[in-house]
């Protein structure tokens, strides 16, 4: 009988320790630091050529692949291949546009040339711009475009334009544009006002500066292809009250 009186005793402390340690507060690791220097700087973009020639269909096409040299994080790597995605991906359409094309030229060829420029780089926010020039065999002018890319190294992914503002910026970055453009010799005014309507495909292209807010409008956007594209860049202080301080961009407004 004192055996179990025994065993009963051993068994409820057992229970009430585990009962206590049930109610001790669950130790939570602690968090990891912000980064608050940059993975890398502008001097460790280096850009990788490229270029393929084809004798039927004729053409030629020459490209700048634009990389961060020299560091192993992993969200560097993630921007490096965004960026070769840019490239590789014009170079295949470039390509698939010439599958229609005649294995003799009608003059001297196709070309496609893909080029990069450093807009900016604040901290662990870059801005980079790809500028794209075309020809088709026999066409009657050469063409161009642009491709933009706004990353956030830290966070490890690209910036949409709408989350750098507390409320729609658009309708505020139209009109700017719109004013801006009315005061250049270019024939805005002949027809060209839909370019700068406050639509997300109007201003696809835009990078961050040290002046401001970039907008580049691509050949016949907004003007006769005489004209070539158009830049608008939109200091900072005629965004104030819309910009949200605590987005990517407050490395730029300091």
């Amino acid at each position: 009988m004192k055996t179990i009186k025994s065993k009963l005793s051993l068994f409820a402390t057992i229970l009430a320790t585990l009962a206590c340690g049930s109610l001790t507060p669950t130790q939570t690791a602690p968090a990891l630091p912000s980064i608050t220097v940059p993975l890398a700087n502008a001097s460790q973009l280096k850009a990788s050529p490229f270029s393929e020639e084809s004798p039927a269909p004729v053409y030629t096409i020459t490209a700048q692949v634009p990389y961060i040299e020299g560091v192993n994080d992993p969200r560097v790597q993630e921007f490096n291949s965004a960026l070769k995605a840019i490239v590789e991906s014009e170079v295949e359409a470039f390509k698939g546009g010439m599958a229609e094309m005649p294995t003799e030229p009608l003059v001297a060829g196709s070309s496609f040339n893909l080029a990069y420029e450093l807009v900016s780089q604040k901290e662990n926010i870059w801005s980079i711009k790809f500028n794209g020039e075309g020809y088709t065999d026999g066409a009657a002018h050469p063409y161009h475009y642009s491709i933009t890319i706004n990353y956030d190294l830290t966070n490890g992914r690209q910036l949409e334009l709408a989350e750098l503002f507390n409320a729609d910026p658009l309708p505020t970055i139209a009109e700017y544009c719109k004013a801006e453009l009315s005061k250049r010799n270019i024939g805005f005014d002949d027809g060209f006002q839909q370019g700068v309507e406050p639509i997300p495909d109007n201003y696809r292209n835009w990078n961050l500066s040290a002046e401001g807010l970039v907008i580049t409008f691509d050949e016949y956007q907004v003007a006769p292809y005489a004209a070539g594209p158009q830049v608008v860049t939109i200091p900072f202080s005629a965004l104030q009250g819309q910009i949200n301080p605590e987005s990517a961009l407050k490395p730029y407004l300091q």
